[in-house]
């Protein structure tokens, strides 16, 4: 069997963690060529130990030597990078195979970008690369013959579900819509008036999900199904009138698809990222994960329930977004990262993050998307503006 070759961005997160896992239990089929993280320089320290990269990419230059240096005192020989271009290098190694794209937020896409036109097969856990670029990335993927696999589990449960030999960024034949599914949060029952008194420890405090803080705040704002709406439409080229969000709590259904003759296919499984990540690792074929058995009899029951738009407007700001077009997208995103660092940071208060993003959104929605300097450019101004407003309140 020929070992699939992995370069890993974002390998101390959560993502980057549950696929080093996968290559702990296939040693066989997976070999890690390249790993890159920020600032987690003890965690990529111990990862090198284990799975021997050639190479790694660090964000900090401090902790960058640092690395380095404990790396030579073991007679380990990984060559460690600093800084966001070397990120580019690394997804251009041409015996890279895959390339695991987890780096959070707007910081992954020049990399995400530069896999596909290198021709990679890309698992993709960075869905900003596409809520930012629009088709950008899926147009270069099919230039450059790159593959996109979506890793978020409810994009992999869609495509899953999706006909035979699907692939992505082509419509459907037979698909009616789609049921995007989401957990509704921590706070899906908490009132308007309780939610304007969440914290950041409690908002970070997933049911059902163990992730990184900033994406769990956007699950506890619905912003994140918010930005996989957006994605959804991009990667299964369908409208937003044709994608329906259903909160169900139990997050044993990761997305259903529903096609014209009336049938309802289903993903479903316990709520453990290794699932969609090595049904992606391995695709086409199937492999353990290690997660435990879906136990249906234990569950009891399953609820479903429509999302309160009132409640969580960050929904609708999505769908205004897309429907915008330009750089509105970008503008949303940049903005919903400067508005959830401020609120993790004490410095706004839960409710604030959709109100800020509104205002960022209404006044931004026209900058141009292209050429893509356009779009960081947008990003910019969206991040800028973000801030002023909560500095004037």
């Amino acid at each position: 069997m020929t070992q699939k070759r992995l370069a890993i961005l974002g390998a101390t997160g959560s993502i980057g963690c549950s696929t080093l896992d996968l290559v702990r239990q296939h040693p066989d089929r997976f070999k890690v060529i390249a790993l890159s993280a920020n600032t987690q320089g003890n965690k990529l320290f111990e990862q090198c130990l284990e799975f021997r990269p050639e190479v790694v990419v660090m964000g900090d230059d401090k902790e960058a030597k640092t690395l380095q240096d404990r790396l030579n005192q073991k007679n380990i020989n990984v060559e460690v990078l600093t800084g966001a271009s070397e990120l580019l290098t690394l997804v251009q190694l041409p015996h890279v195979d895959i390339v695991v794209s987890a780096i959070m937020g707007a910081a992954g896409l020049r990399s995400t970008l530069a896999a596909a036109r290198a021709g990679k097969t890309i698992l993709l856990a960075n869905k900003e690369s596409l809520v930012m670029t629009g088709n950008l990335l899926l147009q270069e993927a099919k230039k450059h013959g790159a593959i996109l696999l979506p890793v978020d589990s409810e994009h992999n449960a869609i495509f899953q579900c999706m006909p035979p030999n699907y692939t992505c960024g082509v419509r459907p034949v037979g698909v009616r819509r789609i049921l995007l599914t989401a957990s509704g949060g921590p706070f899906f029952k908490l009132s308007s008036h309780d939610l304007d008194k969440v914290t950041p420890e409690e908002a970070i405090n997933h049911p059902n999900w163990r992730m990184g803080k900033k994406i769990s705040v956007d699950c506890a704002t619905l912003m994140n199904k918010g930005l996989e709406l957006i994605e959804a439409c991009l990667l299964f080229s369908m409208t937003p009138d044709e994608i329906e969000i259903v909160i169900h709590p139990q997050s044993v259904i990761h997305s259903l698809v529903d096609y014209v003759d009336g049938s309802v296919l289903a993903q479903c499984g316990t709520p453990d990222m290794r699932i969609p990540i090595a049904n992606m690792l391995a695709w086409p074929d199937r492999i353990g994960s290690g997660a435990k058995p879906l136990d249906l009899i234990s569950l009891h029951q399953l609820e479903f329930y429509a999302p309160c738009h009132n409640k969580f407007p960050c929904l609708q700001l999505a769908t205004d977004a897309l429907r915008f077009g330009n750089a509105a997208t970008a503008v949303l995103n940049a903005s919903n990262e400067v508005a959830v660092a401020e609120f993790l940071a004490g410095r706004i208060k839960f409710t604030d993050i959709a109100w800020i993003n509104q205002k960022v959104l209404g006044e931004l929605h026209h900058l141009a998307a292209d050429p893509l300097e356009a779009i960081f450019e947008a990003d910019n101004q969206a991040r800028a503006l973000a801030l002023r407003i909560i500095k004037m309140n």
